[in-house]
């Protein structure tokens, strides 16, 4: 049967044997269907440009009912969990530099004292501000929040201190980008979503590039062993990480003009530790695929959720508790930390040592899995 010169049984024949071929490439078929997927509930659920519930540390020098009736409105505003209470400012600023804590709130001593007497005393909220999106709101809202909870307070005789101006002097400090300046956010974080996308797209082709071409075999019969494979094949990318880590830092200094307040060696510790996860997440998944393509699907796979889950694009503590599990584990969350916290913040090891051993221990178990699935035979 035919139209218009048009077999309908070879275009029937081609259609049958698609659709053999697709059932054959499983992971082929299961990319289409779990990319959608994958994309429909990050954005639908995950993703949050208002985030609540921003863990905080409040520095009080006094305990009255004023006080704990100010710091129980913050709470309920559901824009600050306060997660530690002190009478030191030592301990939370530690905390906002190691990036445990949004904000600092100090209440100085006398504060109730002062708004009793009708002096407008002031209230210092400090914010980190090296992701301006995700304090932005909170610290927008603040200053409400405070005169809302005084004037509950400013009843009956003390009616007559909300007449003139309010009676607290909020004041917001963003600290490590006090103006704001989205690139000093954007242009660290590009370095690791860059190197994450290269690095892992290049090496998840290393071994299946030998099967397509036909080498694998000499390479099998080579007496490596697996690990030497796997060192032999992902060492040449680490100076190709090193070339784009030098491109992208000159242009973060002497273009974007992003300061730099930490320490260049502890900088280059993350960098080396990150780029030896994204080479051994390639290399797992060049022992996985079976073509090229396989290898790049998966890595698109792996890529979507990290620039999304990350805190790269969207504030990481505005997502749902599930989303920030995952998030938790891909390394692109850690070293987003490490960059920005020694770029804008000068961390210090001390601070950063968390980040460090969660990149440590996801390159080591990552590293193992992929010498594990290693074939030494082409069956």
């Amino acid at each position: 049967m035919s139209f218009f010169g048009l077999s309908f049984l070879r275009i029937r024949a081609v259609f049958i044997k698609e659709l053999i071929q697709m059932r054959r490439d499983r992971l082929t078929f299961a990319m289409m269907l779990g990319v959608p997927v994958m994309q429909l509930l990050l954005f639908g659920f995950a993703i949050n440009s208002d985030p609540k519930h921003l863990p905080t540390a409040v520095e009080v020098q006094e305990q009255t009912p004023v006080v704990r009736t100010l710091l129980n409105a913050l709470e309920r505003s559901d824009y600050y969990d306060i997660i530690l209470t002190s009478d030191n400012s030592t301990e939370g600023y530690a905390l906002l530099a190691s990036g445990e804590v949004a904000f600092v709130i100090t209440i100085p001593l006398g504060f109730t004292e002062k708004l009793l007497a009708g002096e407008q005393p002031s209230l210092l909220i400090e914010a980190d501000a090296s992701d301006p999106s995700a304090s932005s709101s909170a610290l927008l809202y603040a200053n409400t929040i405070v005169q809302r909870a005084i004037a509950r307070e400013l009843t009956g005789p003390l009616a007559h201190l909300q007449a003139g101006a309010s009676p607290v002097n909020v004041i917001s400090h963003a600290r490590y980008n006090p103006e704001g300046i989205s690139q000093y956010n954007i242009v660290p974080g590009l370095l690791g979503v860059i190197l994450t996308m290269t690095l892992v797209m290049i090496t998840s082709m290393a071994v299946t590039r030998e099967t397509e071409h036909g080498t694998m075999e000499n390479l099998l019969a080579m007496p490596a062993r697996p690990l030497e494979v796997m060192i032999g094949k992902i060492t040449p990318y680490i100076g190709m990480g090193a070339v784009q880590t030098v491109i992208i830092l000159s242009c973060a200094a002497y273009l974007f003009r992003v300061p730099f307040a930490g320490s260049l060696w502890l900088l280059v510790g993350g960098l080396t530790v990150f780029i030896l996860a994204n080479l051994c997440i390639g290399y797992t998944f060049s022992t996985i695929a079976k073509s090229q393509m396989q290898a790049m699907q998966m890595t698109f796979f792996f890529f979507l959720p990290s620039i999304l889950l990350s805190g790269f694009m969207f504030p990481f503590r505005g997502m749902p508790n599930w989303a920030q599990f995952i998030g938790e584990i891909l390394p692109l969350t850690h070293f987003l930390r490490i960059i920005r916290g020694i770029m804008l913040k000068g961390a210090v090891f001390s601070e950063m040592q968390q980040e460090f051993v969660a990149l440590g221990v996801f390159t080591l178990v990552v590293g193992i899995i992929a010498m594990l699935r290693y074939k030494r035979t082409l069956d």
